[in-house]
């Protein structure tokens, strides 16, 4: 469309597209992409979303022994997209709805994982209930605080997290001190406050087709990769991000490691300059 509708107004599409998503399984999909191994922890309905989401998530190599079935529709997105590949999101959770950490297979996955990676799309209680078992097993954990969230919550969530993520009107409301605060401002680049001070990554210059999943590949890519330290996973996953940008859809725009490491100089880890999408 060429202008994402203003309160009460009515625009036509150009066209209509279905894509596999979800936040919390964009982000799986672009850590496995990035040489991760990688499990994750959902709900999905007992429709036929899901299978063709299951489908889709094996398919990229992630790991679903802690992904429950329950009863109704499995969550769905609408996306809103211009012609400037700038979007608005409403989102229905369904079954994520209702995620809790009942199963011994759930808590199984997050007390085994290194890193774990949280985001809010699911219930404040059971993000607290997995950021607590993780941070006993020993896990680095990382929150993508997205969508909004009360305050109250995240008072108690940033007590129990080493990183939290934000874009630029997300980071207006974050108020809590934590090791690592890490701003995702779009075309502008990421800012990065840790332990070591204050660092800001520019990001490859790209034509934008879809900007809709960027942060959830920077999710994905920041958890995979912080192993590697965390100035070089906030460069990779800066990367990874335009590169997003440059594929239509959430579900499939994460880049591999190899097309992030084609972007990004060898020797210094500086970003190169993009002229063509890489491999998706």
């Amino acid at each position: 469309m060429r202008a994402l509708p203003r309160p009460g107004e009515t625009v036509l599409a150009s066209e209509t597209l279905w894509a596999p998503g979800g936040k919390g399984g964009n982000q799986a999909v672009a850590a496995a992409r990035a040489g991760a191994r990688v499990d994750l922890v959902a709900a999905l309905g007992d429709d036929d979303a899901a299978a063709r989401l299951r489908a889709h998530l094996t398919d990229n190599g992630v790991g679903l022994d802690g992904v429950l079935t329950v009863p109704g529709p499995s969550g769905t997105a609408v996306i809103l997209l211009d012609d400037a590949a700038e979007n608005s999101i409403v989102v229905a959770p369904g079954a994520n709805g209702h995620l809790h950490l009942s199963s011994a297979g759930t808590r199984e996955v997050i007390g085994a994982a290194d890193v774990v990676l949280l985001q809010l799309e699911i219930p404040m209680d059971t993000v607290l209930a997995a950021a607590r078992l993780a941070r006993e097993a020993g896990a680095v954990v990382i929150l993508n605080a997205s969508p909004a969230a009360e305050p109250a919550a995240l008072t108690e969530l940033a007590r129990t997290v080493d990183v939290v993520v934000v874009n630029a009107t997300e980071a207006r409301q974050w108020q809590w001190p934590v090791p690592h605060l890490i701003v995702t401002r779009g075309a502008d680049g990421v800012d990065h406050d840790g332990p070591d001070g204050h660092a800001h990554v520019a990001p490859p210059a790209v034509e934008p087709v879809d900007t809709t999943g960027a942060g959830d590949v920077f999710a994905g890519v920041l958890a995979a990769d912080w192993h590697r330290g965390p100035s070089v996973a906030v460069r990779r996953a800066c990367v990874a991000g335009a590169l997003a940008t440059l594929v239509a859809g959430a579900g499939d725009c994460a880049p591999t490691a190899a097309a992030i490491d084609a972007a990004l100089d060898p020797t210094t880890d500086d970003v190169q300059a993009l002229d063509h999408p890489g491999d998706p």
